[in-house]
């Protein structure tokens, strides 16, 4: 996993987000639970940046570390989250807003995935 600045790609090569900085921390296979993998990253969008729809395959849980994001899940509720607020993603859950909730001041989440271990940490929508 390498960290992209401007832009996140999905596998296949399809635009996640402009603007957004992906940092990877850790990846580790999880002792007990075969085929699965942790991925821990940070997420960093700039003003206004936002994610078109999308799926993780993965239970996501997200902490806003800095700035204020909006979540939603297709089917929940819009949600606005400042630091120290957290967000949870199922893998049949399709994210369908993830954006930083200000138009002049950065934000910036801590992702950890629970997922298959060598599969995409991110899909498109379908």
């Amino acid at each position: 996993m390498k960290s992209a600045a401007l832009a996140v790609w999905l596998a296949g090569g399809t635009l996640l987000a402009q603007n957004v900085k992906v940092t990877p921390l850790m990846n580790k296979d999880l002792a007990g639970i075969a085929g699965k993998e942790g991925v821990v990253l940070t997420v960093e969008y700039a003003r206004g940046a936002s994610s078109p729809s999308h799926r993780h395959n993965a239970n996501t849980f997200v902490y806003v570390l800095e700035g204020s994001v909006v979540m939603q899940v297709k089917g929940g509720k819009e949600m606005t989250l400042g630091p120290g607020q957290t967000f949870y993603e199922s893998p049949t859950d399709v994210h369908s807003v993830s954006k930083n909730a200000s138009s002049t001041k950065p934000a910036k989440i801590l992702v950890f995935f629970v997922k298959d271990k060598g599969a995409p940490a991110s899909v498109p929508a379908k």
